[in-house]
């Protein structure tokens, strides 16, 4: 078993107890930190989607009507919340329980991909971003809003501290900053913008092709 493998393990089982609080705890985070940020990747998606780590499906209510939506999580328990979320709302969602970093689909599968508050919290953010530039389709788009090590040394000299104890409990990084991987996984950036004093960026790149 790998190292990722076994990561992933553990944070399958943090997360089987700590789903049910996640929505609670989430909320003033949101409030405080991402604005219009879920609205902002997700009303740019178009064609065959794919969310990795859809967790709870929080996204599901800002996608516009006429995709076709496929949701991948580690996570058994977010995945049950994202279905009940999913039947509430009246959307047509696949879900599937899988590891980002080895995704179960084949190479140009999708014409998006979003990932929000994803890529704080997976094993090897590298591996995940070059599996959804392996999936998507040539000239297909990646979204990203996820929260990242601040530029301010003070804010990140506290988000350092917050790691810590972040990492043992849900597996949550507050210092990476996703962006310079996805310029060397080849994707072409289109938009980017730091927020909050750079603790919050929102990405917007494409696969390079048709």
């Amino acid at each position: 078993m790998t190292d990722v493998t076994q990561e992933n393990e553990r944070l399958r089982k943090l997360w089987q107890e700590y789903a049910p609080r996640y929505d609670r705890d989430i909320g003033l985070l949101e409030r405080m930190l991402l604005d219009d940020g879920r609205s902002w990747v997700c009303g740019q998606a178009k064609g065959d989607v794919l969310e990795v780590a859809i967790g709870t499906g929080r996204n599901l209510e800002f996608y516009p009507a006429g995709i076709s939506l496929t949701g991948l999580d580690l996570s058994p328990a977010m995945l049950d919340q994202a279905r009940d979320r999913a039947g509430t709302l009246g959307l047509e969602v696949e879900l599937r329980e899988a590891e980002a970093h080895a995704m179960p689909f084949p190479d140009d599968s999708f014409d998006t991909a979003v990932c929000t508050l994803g890529l704080c919290s997976v094993p090897d953010h590298r591996a995940v971003i070059a599996e959804m530039y392996r999936v998507l389709r040539p000239g297909g788009r990646l979204l990203l809003l996820d929260h990242v090590g601040s530029h301010h040394r003070v804010i990140r000299f506290g988000q350092r501290l917050l790691e810590k104890s972040m990492l043992r409990q849900c597996g949550d990084y507050q210092t990476r900053r996703p962006l310079p991987l996805v310029k060397q996984a080849g994707f072409v950036i289109e938009y980017q913008k730091r927020l909050k004093a750079g603790i919050v960026e929102r990405v917007a790149a494409r696969k390079p092709g048709a």
